[in-house]
């Protein structure tokens, strides 16, 4: 069973906890990461963090293997960085097509003015390297012998997996409205950042997908040029508790309240089966830690429930604090485990 997670707004929806809560509890043989450099995760786990770009966050799983899928991208510097700092070497596997990101990628990025100022780029080179492979001049794993130790067809692993039976995790970066074909042109990334994406990065077809799980913060968030509807300015998102920096640049994040409209798009574009909603303590103060539904107050979960009807997917996990398991999972609680 392959299951799917995906960014339904603008990125930094909470991906790296969702992944890291499902990595605990799903106990996946194998976690897959696509996307680049450019979306950073964050994964707070037993008074640890780690800020994480490219390792797959499931990583707190000690018994899952890791993996990058042939349409993901890297630097080896920042792979090797995240080997060390998440202690994965010997449980990690690089498909042979993965990209590399050169120091001429991330030089070339960096000195172009539309990229940098008009469509707020974060300069990690992920553009040009992209741009070069679609060119077919780039360079992929197999071309660097200090990654021969990781390289495997990850593909082929992966279906050998899924055909036993076993569970396989794969986590998408950014969001749906910063996919290269559907979101608000230019100011994209520069790869399909929907489910379909995620499985064509992954290297295998849509047969084998179990759920696609959608994951939403409890306000909208977006670093960079770009629409946003409801878009508060920076007094207005503190005075909510809705003010972020990103991930990855520091960079302010633009906020707006929680968009009914753009989510049903998402949920359509993705097909997605449940949805993830993180950061619900942000506008509730009181949620913060519960990880019982019924512990929830009252505002909240009437909240989440008029939430629910509106988008007719259930809401199965919801993230109540920055720890991996403050999370409160609807799944496990309707089958009574603990």
């Amino acid at each position: 069973m392959l299951d799917i997670l995906v960014g339904g707004f603008y990125g930094d929806e909470g991906k790296g906890k969702i992944a890291s809560y499902l990595g605990l509890k799903d106990n996946p043989s194998i976690s897959i990461r696509t996307g680049s450099i450019n979306a950073g995760h964050t994964v707070i786990y037993n008074g640890k963090k780690w800020k994480i770009r490219i390792i797959p966050s499931a990583f707190v799983n000690q018994k899952t293997k890791l993996m990058l899928g042939p349409g993901a991208l890297t630097s080896i510097e920042e792979l090797t960085k995240e080997i060390k700092e998440t202690n994965t070497e010997n449980r990690l596997f690089i498909d042979y097509h993965t990209g590399i990101i050169s120091e001429k990628d991330i030089l070339d990025e960096r000195n172009d003015e539309n990229l940098m100022k008009g469509v707020g780029s974060t300069g990690q080179g992920v553009g040009y390297a992209e741009s070069r492979r679609i060119l077919r001049i780039a360079k992929l794993a197999k071309d660097y012998s200090e990654l021969y130790k990781y390289l495997t067809d990850v593909p082929s692993i992966l279906i050998e997996e899924l055909t036993k039976g076993n569970k396989i995790l794969a986590e998408g970066t950014q969001g749906t409205f910063l996919s290269l074909y559907h979101g608000e042109y230019p100011y994209v990334t520069s790869r399909n950042t929907t489910s379909s994406g995620i499985l064509s990065e992954v290297g295998i077809g849509p047969k084998y997908v179990n759920n696609i799980i959608i994951i939403f913060k409890s306000f909208v968030t977006r670093v960079g040029n770009g629409t946003l509807e409801g878009e508060l300015n920076e007094e207005e998102a503190k005075k909510l508790g809705i003010f972020e920096t990103a991930t990855v640049t520091g960079r302010a994040r633009r906020s707006a309240p929680f968009n009914i409209k753009l989510a049903k798009k998402a949920i359509e574009l993705n097909s997605a089966t449940e949805i993830a909603i993180t950061k619900l303590d942000a506008i509730f103060k009181d949620a913060y830690k519960v990880r019982e539904y019924e512990k929830l107050p009252h505002e909240a979960k009437k909240w989440l429930e008029d939430i629910e009807q509106q988008l007719k997917v259930p809401i199965t996990l919801i993230g109540t604090g920055e720890d991996s398991l403050d999370t409160i999972d609807l799944r496990r609680e309707k089958i009574g485990e603990e």
